[in-house]
């Protein structure tokens, strides 16, 4: 049986996958078309964040019996198609929460001291000294919106650096909260109370647009927005005319509405935001980790 690698995957999860007696085809982002043509009489696809597989890609493969997302979300698959089809759709929830994680709170601090700011503009040749004052996160207050692995870990992470936690999550672990002496509040609540605002919910129909300009307006003219889950979570539009106009101090933000990023997007022209290309689980460790659990659940749909 034949799996289509359509996107970057560890070497031991290749290694995984011959191993268990598959064959192995790889391809790097393949385009829509070029996808349609290399599925023909694949058994499995593993992508990542792309590229999509979608209905037309499903119905141009015959004999496919799994979907693996090398990650944790799954909006560029058509998972309802794929299970009307007797597809399996599977993919690596916990990989790369402590590395998504670990980049929110290296967010946290580069926008509370403006490292990305000072690190350009001595590169263009000046000494920024007297623009870099920063603020200190200790004996502030972080809202986590969305409490599962990732915002637990952020809070985690937070809390040993002394900051106070806020969470705001439709399903309330409250055991986990007490762990980290947190409350859950209303989220209204948690925009107009924190310092630092973390997002960390999936992309669904409920969350599009989460944080939109009410939601901004509630904010703290000193807080920062920090998003390292979904670009289309945050309203784009928005949260620019909030930092124009002053309605929030920053904002740290590891995915976009539309990526890559326009090179003359709005938000690149703001020296109080930190801007990264969706690097969230792009370590070595959860890469590995990614690779090897999908290519385990690939060869347990298909060899079993």
């Amino acid at each position: 049986m034949k799996v289509l690698v359509a996107a970057p995957l560890h070497e031991k999860a290749i290694e995984v996958l011959k191993n268990a007696g598959l064959e192995v085809v790889y391809e790097e982002y393949p385009d829509q078309d070029r996808l349609k043509g290399l599925v023909k009489d694949v058994s499995g696809i593993i992508v990542r964040s792309k590229p999509k597989v979608t209905k037309e890609i499903i119905d141009a493969a015959p004999t496919l019996k799994v979907i693996a997302r090398a990650g944790v979300g799954l909006d560029n698959v058509d998972v309802e198609y794929a299970k009307s089809k007797g597809i399996e759709v599977v993919n690596a929830p916990t990989a790369s929460s402590r590395s998504v994680a670990e980049l929110a709170v290296a967010l946290m601090f580069n926008i509370a001291r403006k490292v990305a700011f000072a690190d350009r503009k001595i590169r263009e040749g000046t000494w920024p000294k007297k623009q870099c004052m920063g603020f200190e996160l200790e004996g502030k207050t972080l809202g986590v919106i969305g409490f599962g692995r990732i915002g637990y870990n952020v809070a985690k992470i937070a809390k040993t650096i002394g900051m106070d936690i806020i969470l705001y999550d439709v399903y309330k672990n409250e055991e986990r909260a007490r762990e980290l002496g947190a409350e859950f509040v209303e989220l209204e609540e948690l925009l107009k109370n924190s310092d630092v605002i973390t997002i960390h919910v999936p992309l669904l129909e409920s969350t599009y647009h989460l944080i939109d300009e009410e939601k901004l307006k509630l904010m703290k003219p000193t807080a920062v927005l920090i998003n390292t889950s979904r670009g289309p979570i945050v309203d784009n539009n928005a949260l620019v005319k909030a930092l124009q106009e002053g309605w929030i101090a920053g904002a740290a933000l590891d995915v976009f509405e539309e990526e890559p990023l326009p090179k003359d997007h709005p938000l690149t022209k703001f020296d109080n935001v930190v801007l990264t290309p969706h690097i969230g689980a792009s370590t070595v460790e959860a890469q590995e980790r990614a690779g090897i659990e999908v290519a385990e659940k690939v060869i347990k749909v298909l060899v079993g």
